[in-house]
């Protein structure tokens, strides 16, 4: 039945996806130790969409603004980043790179880049850039992850299995 194995496709992408946490933990251990992935993640959106408002940039984080509020302090005790008073509302603080910032910045691309070129080594600029694609389409997919989760039953004519776990012998 087509439903069935495209369901069983959706749980094997499930594992998949859990297994990427590995990757992204590889990546963290090449960060600075004073640079936390949250810092790395506001250095990097700084760097994509310039100077942010911090409440913008918490949206763009999807985190509470106190989380912001941490990074930023982080940040800005290291040299890292600017933080000024917003013209338009002076509650509000406007963040933006400091040229040690952009230092930092360019360390971390270099570095992510060098683990990456390593690891992908022996794929093709082809595979490279299929996953690039899909990894876009499926973000694209999911749209703005900060809205209410969504909590989709599966489709009537796909029976829900009690236990998702194989092993390697059951999965061949």
């Amino acid at each position: 039945m087509a439903g069935q194995a495209q369901y069983e496709q959706y749980e094997e992408l499930v594992r998949q996806l859990s297994a990427v946490g590995a990757v992204k933990r590889d990546l963290g251990r090449i960060l600075p130790p004073d640079c936390s992935a949250g810092s790395a993640a506001v250095l990097t959106l700084l760097g994509r969409h310039g100077d942010l408002r911090m409440s913008a940039l918490s949206e763009l984080l999807s985190v509470d603004m106190s989380v912001t509020s941490r990074h930023a302090a982080h940040l800005a005790e290291r040299g890292w980043i600017d933080r000024s008073p917003d013209p338009a509302d002076k509650r509000s603080r406007i963040l933006r790179l400091t040229p040690a910032g952009r230092a930092m910045l360019a360390e971390l691309s270099r570095r992510t880049a060098d683990l990456l070129a390593e690891r992908l080594g022996d794929w093709t600029e082809d595979e490279v850039g299929q996953l690039i694609r899909l990894m876009t389409r499926l973000r694209a997919s999911f749209g703005d992850c900060r809205s209410a989760p969504h909590r989709a039953q599966p489709p009537p004519h796909v029976p829900v299995r009690e236990s998702t776990t194989r092993t390697p012998a059951q999965a061949t």
